[in-house]
């Protein structure tokens, strides 16, 4: 019979009164922390075996501190899943991690740090290398130990849990939505516990960083804590070692433009702007202004240029990962998914010239992309339809075919509402990677409503689902049956945190550094939201209600010396007051200054008061 512990006996005599401590062997100036984390829960199984739940998988190994009475051997589980709350999952499926450790312990010895066996792929020539003082590490949540032969009162049992400098209190989201609530919890947890390897990794089964991956974990990162090196140290690490998609090769300018946009430092930008004109693969064009991958262009040469080592091997088309998540995507020699990420590129570049005083350049890619969205809509968009086909030759209309050119502002107005219609008959159809894209396009596209029912949707492709399987960091795959061997760790999946930042917020940087803000808020249902945002300027912090009359109330704290443009979205003839002040606004846009504002919404069918 499992009988529960008392928490509060336990907290009182198995852990330290202290519930976290850094641990002295890892440098405070390394950048990297590591922490003593209590359980949560024990739970009794037999009077010789225990089960501890840390509430949180992490990335780290255990530490026991008790002093046995004669030499002895406990075996120990740990794990990320668990088994009707009393078990450590010890088949837990894919990558979810899960392994048995036999611990040799004597009467000399006191304290105990369990050695985990070494993962060959994760810890193989191609994974990036932790400090020597980690020793080996990996996730897990729940520990089980056997042959328990002292009472437990006298011990102590810990979770080490290591991670990059965060601090916790940069930010904070909340919301009248707690479904919503629970999902931004979990996304920044995320952030936070996948960055044990000072780089944006893909997760544990490799952890290698993949260009897709970490362009969500930067604008994640972004959203959560205004740290800055991880992001650079990683877009740094791209430029000698890419990965093989051609739509990751395609996200190196936006990650170094990002960094600009939310740094304001313009060197990495100077440094490796001859190489990241290479990154655009413009030199696969045809001579119809498209890029293929099946190009006889793409050379030895080219993949040198590129930064790979190994010049025989080849960039391949990926749309969206696994392949079961494509939606049926045709793959086409020309291909509709990268040539619009190839615009995209080529917009980047021109914002880029122009920031390092490039004007020719600058002016070079602005005419490029323009000839680039003519040909691209006349090849793939089918005007019959209004909706994009999946390549040349397809006959085939896929929600990544029409995602894409929405989000990448490739679509023609008057094409933009049968587009938006497709994309909503698809609902959730791709990975958890295109959601990030998907979402984006529909706030871009002024579908609020519809983006956050797909952002609290609690059907099975949804970040609620992670929560129910019991995940407390964001997965690769909406569920294990659209990837069998996903794992339970995976920041490409923390999209919402960026999504409610930059999108449901609208708050972006005006002007690289923050030294101007746009805040253009989409709230959709909400009836209540507070969020903090940190920026390198400091926090913006804000709040926004709607009262029954449908009257709006944002609160905007903007850090000294920055302002803001404000976007206004409220029924005409309504009422704006602006610190008390009521103005005239027919552009859509207040300017609002440093510090604190008050802007009221006063719907102009009632009379009710904020």
């Amino acid at each position: 019979m499992c009988r529960p512990l008392s928490l509060v006996l336990f907290l009182m005599t198995i852990v330290p009164s202290v519930q976290s401590q850094p641990q002295k062997q890892v440098p405070r100036d390394s950048g990297f922390r590591s922490r003593l984390i209590q359980p949560q829960k024990v739970i009794e199984i037999t009077p010789e075996h225990y089960y501890f739940d840390f509430g949180k998988d992490a990335f780290g190994t255990l530490v026991l501190k008790f002093r046995p009475a004669h030499p002895d051997t406990l075996i120990i589980h740990l794990g990320e899943k668990e088994v009707n709350g009393i078990r450590v999952d010890r088949q837990p499926g894919g990558t979810i991690r899960y392994q048995k450790i036999i611990l040799p312990v004597n009467p000399l010895q006191k304290t105990y740090t369990v050695k985990i066996q070494a993962d060959k792929r994760n810890t193989g020539p191609a994974a990036v290398a932790l400090p020597d003082s980690f020793g080996v590490i990996m996730p897990f949540r729940y520990c089980e130990i056997e042959n328990i032969q002292v009472p437990l009162t006298g011990w102590s049992v810990n979770q080490v849990s290591y991670h990059y400098r965060f601090n916790d209190k940069a930010s904070y989201f909340t919301s009248s939505d707690t479904t919503l609530n629970q999902i931004w919890d979990l996304c920044k947890y995320t952030i936070k516990a996948t960055s044990f390897c000072g780089l944006y990794i893909d997760g544990d089964r490799e952890r290698i960083p993949y260009e897709a991956d970490a362009l969500i974990n930067q604008l994640s990162h972004y959203a959560v804590d205004n740290e800055y090196s991880m992001a650079r140290n990683t877009n740094e690490y791209f430029m000698t070692h890419p990965t093989w998609p051609t739509e990751w090769i395609l996200q190196t300018a936006l990650l170094f433009y990002y960094d600009y946009l939310y740094s304001g430092d313009i060197a990495p930008l100077a440094k490796n702007y001859e190489a990241l004109k290479h990154k655009t693969l413009m030199q696969l064009e045809r001579e119809d202004g498209l890029i293929s991958t099946k190009s006889k262009k793409l050379t030895g040469k080219v993949m040198r240029e590129l930064g790979f080592a190994d010049t025989t091997q080849r960039i391949r088309d990926i749309v969206d990962w696994p392949e079961g998540e494509r939606d049926g995507f045709q793959m086409t020699e020309i291909n509709t998914v990268v040539n619009a990420f190839y615009y995209k590129n080529l917009t980047v570049m021109s914002a880029i010239a122009g920031y390092l005083g490039k004007r020719e350049d600058s002016l070079f890619y602005v005419a490029k992309s323009e000839s680039v969205r003519k040909v691209f809509n006349q090849r793939f968009l089918d005007r019959s339809k209004g909706i994009y086909i999946d390549g040349s030759g397809s006959d085939h209309y896929s929600l990544h075919a029409n995602l894409f050119p929405l989000v990448f502002g490739l679509v023609p107005v008057e094409n933009r509402e049968s587009v938006v219609a497709f994309i909503k008959s698809r609902e959730m159809v791709c990975s958890v990677y295109a959601a990030q894209f998907l979402l984006e396009g529909l706030f871009e596209a002024e579908e609020a409503p519809y983006a956050l029912y797909l952002l609290t949707s609690t059907g099975d492709r949804s970040w609620w689902n992670m929560i129910r399987s019991g995940s407390t960091i964001t997965m690769e795959a909406w569920d294990m049956k659209y990837k069998p061997n996903a794992d339970w760790n995976h920041a490409w999946g923390a999209a919402p945190a960026n999504i409610i930042t930059r999108c449901l917020w609208g708050i972006t940087p005006a002007e690289p550094g923050f030294a101007k803000v746009l805040i253009k808020p989409q709230m959709g249902n909400l009836t209540e939201c507070k969020i903090k945002v940190p920026t390198i300027k400091g926090a913006i912090e804000a709040e926004y209600t709607r009262n029954k009359n449908g009257d709006e109330l944002y609160i905007i704290q903007l850090p000294e010396y920055v302002t803001a443009n404000f976007y206004i979205r409220c029924p005409a003839n309504s009422i704006i007051l602006l610190n008390g002040k009521e103005m005239k606004s027919p552009s859509g846009i207040i300017l609002l200054q440093s510090r604190s504002n008050r802007i009221k919404i006063k719907n102009p069918k009632t009379s009710g008061t904020i």
